[in-house]
């Protein structure tokens, strides 16, 4: 477990290079300031100035995790000046203006398909001059019509121009793009090899360290299909260039790092869900050749984070399903894991302000109160045992990175959602065990419909649209019942003395229309059907009701309530016998997020 923590942090630079080409210069001299800096700490500008940073090392740069729009500084360029004058600090004319020019990157990442989506994104993964246009047949000569196991081409690579001007890449590798900290990744990795609990393991992790030396994509294929079958022991992990949700093309992972320990009697509640991983399938609202026949190799684990870097941290998921290849789901199954120790800090930390605030009525409160918690497991297991592992793609149609582009993860995580909403409320669930009536699937359906119209838009700024996946996916599902609903008053609008709220009148006719949206969502990925998916996107998922916005912002000012949460690490701490060998971990913490994250920039800078 330590050795495997240990390579997440060797990689933490990785992440802040994949999100902007400034950042590590940005973050360096950051970190060298407020080590340093012997002035005036109770000055507005001083606390501004740290504000902004720990920002920085929340987001791994100077863009919002998610909502992806740049920060902008509350101090002056003239006492940045200042501060790296006395702290002997240097930092580029470049990457000043990328600080304090609202105008120039302005976005991380963009979706929006009136512009071109790399032109408009500030992501590290294309080089300048590189355009959407060159990329897309890039990729395209790539692809092998009816291939049954693609390669996850450009998933471990930046685009480039080379001296002739035409399109190639820099892999990510020992001895190429990011090498420095690829090859400290690899060095824990390999003593990680030999304290492996079985044979298994040990064989993935070589795999690993393998993909890590050459960049090869085959071999990628190969670690994850060795990992997946990997599934016991009491250790595992997360660990590579993995989700796409900051690339707008769909193609390049961003480098994350979870390492975690089995929770084995939560694990043991919830494997009736992998159990019947095929009755979910059978029993789905799909049409019947979008459904597989088979449904192989789903394992379900409750964890506990032990340390996380990278894309996980430092705020993070609370579930993962991988791998994300389609091919090796079908044919090998998938590992899903819910992160227990970080839902229960979660829900812990949002306190009951918002319940209140939004909820309908007392008996929306108190049914929360009851069964929220517990609807709210279900659901994430729901979605990423279920969800994320069932239907497949009709023969010939391509990934949906290809078919579905800019819109494939909003519709993906959608079509995970839309599952675990549909199987929630069904009499299985009580049947299994999963929950003690139907009532409790409710507080479930109450709850996401007053987020995904109502209480997440507390994340966004006046006049800003929906940009991240998970918040697009959330709204698209709510308004889309609640416009479909409307014949029949399924979902209520309720205006109370000059304040919104949404009443779910009849939860079976909900249920019903979440199976509606469920079958046309896995239609649009099974036959990459883009125009279906961009209008329900677009329509529904993306634009924002500024009055209601308005509202929500002005309903949570007073409850103090951050709109996201984040996490420190543990720090383990090794106590080695008289041979070197390590005998013991001791668990400690920080005093704080700023001592974590100077010393993490102390001993885990490689780029």
């Amino acid at each position: 477990m330590y050795y495997l923590t240990q390579a997440g942090l060797a990689g933490r630079d990785i992440m802040y290079a994949m999100n902007y080409r400034h950042n590590i210069e940005i973050r360096k001299a950051f970190d060298q300031i407020v080590a340093n800096y012997g002035g005036n700490q109770n000055s507005d500008d001083w606390k501004n100035f740290l504000t902004y940073v720990k920002r920085v090392w929340f987001s791994s740069g100077i863009h919002h995790h998610y909502s992806n729009q740049k920060f902008k500084p509350r101090f002056s360029r003239e006492f940045l000046d200042i501060l790296l004058s006395e702290t002997n600090t240097t930092l580029s004319n470049e990457a000043k203006e990328a600080i304090f020019d609202s105008n120039l990157d302005a976005k991380k990442v963009s979706l929006n398909s009136d512009s071109d989506l790399i032109a408009s994104s500030a992501i590290n993964f294309y080089a300048p001059g590189v355009t959407e246009r060159e990329v897309t047949e890039y990729y395209q000569k790539m692809s092998v019509e009816n291939d049954q196991q693609p390669l996850s081409y450009g998933l471990n690579s930046r685009v480039v121009k080379g001296s002739d001007g035409m399109i190639m890449e820099e892999t990510y590798r020992s001895g190429g793009l990011y090498g420095a900290a690829i090859n400290e990744i690899i060095r824990w990795l390999e003593m990680a090899v030999e304290v492996s609990e079985n044979q298994r393991q040990a064989d993935a992790l070589r795999l690993l360290i393998q993909y890590y030396r050459t960049g090869d994509l085959k071999t990628w294929d190969d670690y994850n299909v060795a990992w997946v079958q990997a599934t016991e022991g009491d250790i595992d992990y997360i660990q590579g260039f993995v989700e796409v949700y900051n690339d707008p093309m769909g193609y390049k992972g961003s480098y994350e790092s979870i390492v975690q320990i089995n929770d084995f009697e939560a694990s043991k509640r919830m494997k009736v869900l992998s159990d019947n991983a095929q009755w979910f399938e059978d029993n789905s609202t799909i049409l019947d050749q979008h459904k597989k026949k088979t449904v192989v190799g789903i394992s379900y684990k409750v964890v506990n984070v032990a340390g996380e870097s990278g894309d996980a941290s430092p705020s993070t998921p609370i579930g993962v399903n991988l791998p994300n290849a389609n091919w090796i789901r079908a044919k090998y199954g998938s590992k899903s894991v819910s992160l227990g120790n970080i839902i229960d800090a979660y829900d812990q930390a949002s306190g009951p302000g918002m319940l209140s605030e939004f909820a309908h009525d007392k008996e929306e409160i108190e049914r929360s109160e009851k069964h929220g918690g517990l609807a709210d497991k279900l659901s994430t297991a729901l979605h990423e045992v279920i969800g994320h592992a069932s239907g497949q793609i009709e023969t010939g149609v391509g990934t949906p990175k290809e078919t579905l582009k800019n819109y494939s993860s909003t519709l993906e995580e959608a079509r995970a959602d839309i599952i675990a909403l549909y199987f929630i409320m069904d009499p299985k669930m009580v049947e299994l065990g999963l929950l003690p009536d139907l009532d409790a699937a409710k507080a479930e359906y109450d709850n996401f419909i007053s987020n995904g119209l109502l209480k997440q838009l507390r994340r966004l700024k006046p006049g800003e649209e929906i940009e991240e996946s998970h918040m697009r996916n959330r709204q698209l599902i709510s308004a889309w019942a609640f416009e479909k609903g409307q014949p029949d008053n399924v979902i209520e609008k309720v205006l109370r003395q000059g304040k919104t709220y949404y009443n779910i009148n009849d939860y079976d006719k909900l249920r019903n229309l979440f199976g509606d949206l469920l079958r046309e969502l896995q239609r649009i990925t099974s036959q990459g059907d883009f125009e279906a998916g961009q209008a329900l996107v677009e329509n529904y998922g993306v634009k924002v009701d500024l009055s209601i916005h308005q509202e929500v912002l002005e309903r949570v000012k007073d409850l103090d309530i951050a709109p996201y949460s984040g996490f420190v690490n543990p720090e383990l701490v090794p106590e080695l016998g008289s041979n070197g060998e390590i005998v013991d971990v001791k668990v400690t913490f920080p005093a704080s997020f700023v001592e974590q994250m100077l010393k993490y920039s102390k001993d885990f800078s490689f780029l």
